[in-house]
């Protein structure tokens, strides 16, 4: 029985993945900032865990608590939409510190033992962002990139010890809590400027031509786990699948439509 952990369980993606994986028979920990076991169901092969990606400290203790596990999920992250110039600086290295950083340092901190077994699979979630350029989301869209690179060298450098590493990338999900958990970090970052062009992009989200759901997500992080082929990238959701068949990224990459849609 193989175990997966899972950063930010809350809600959202992170929530209906580890339902997900463990619904498909694995073994389950999910991780949150602030614990609530009753959001997963009561089972002998799911474990709910305090994690803060952004603390080595914390890092180190639900590792250890954790024990071996055969495939992380950086899922956890930071949501932000506004105006870069009305951005302050403080805010942009929260994101990255999430995003960015803590992804980087969970999968440092899982290597040591995915290498001495010479197997092990990492999945960073990122979004369809990267894959072509949005409005107003500069910042969390830089903090995102810059795992696609980061995930994209990793790659070659782990193929020897038989340790993968791959990319999956959401397309827009309205029903997640993407704006909500950042409301407090995103006012006054419309500035009056800045309104009548926010307006228009505020409409076009709220008559999206296809849009991902939490569902889309796990099912592509399922797929990319299972996956033995070398594939990098999963797109996940009907929004995202329709960025990557225009973006070069996924030129030449041999690959089936990695969400229900």
């Amino acid at each position: 029985m193989k175990t997966v952990l899972i950063t930010g369980c809350s809600s959202g993606y992170g929530l209906e993945t580890a339902r997900h994986f463990h619904a498909q028979g694995w073994q389950v920990v999910a991780t949150m900032r602030r614990p609530r076991a009753d959001l997963l169901p009561a089972s002998p092969r799911l474990r709910v865990l305090p994690l803060d990606v952004t603390q080595p400290e914390s890092i180190a203790r639900t590792l250890d608590a954790a024990g071996p596990i055969d495939v992380l999920v950086n899922n956890a992250g930071l949501g932000l939409f506004g105006a870069f110039e009305a951005t302050p600086m403080a805010t942009v290295h929260d994101i990255f510190e999430t995003n960015t950083f803590g992804t980087m340092a969970m999968t440092q901190a899982v290597l040591p033992q995915f290498r001495a077994r010479r197997s092990g699979l990492v999945v960073n979630v990122t979004s369809s962002a990267t894959l072509a350029p949005m409005p107003l989301v500069a910042a969390y869209t830089a903090s995102k990139t810059a795992i696609e690179g980061f995930t994209a060298s990793l790659a070659f450098e782990l193929a020897a010890f038989g340790v993968r590493v791959k990319l999956v990338e959401p397309g827009y999900a309205p029903t997640t809590r993407f704006t909500a958990n950042g409301a407090e970090r995103m006012q006054g970052l419309v500035p009056e400027a800045y309104a009548p062009y926010a307006q228009s992009v505020f409409a076009a989200l709220g008559q999206p031509a296809a849009v991902t759901s939490e569902r889309d997500v796990a099912e592509a992080v399922w797929r990319a786990a299972n996956d033995s082929a070398p594939t990098l990238r999963y797109p996940a959701g009907a929004d995202a699948v329709a960025l990557a068949a225009r973006s070069p990224l996924f030129a030449g990459e041999e690959r089936e439509p990695a969400c229900a849609v």
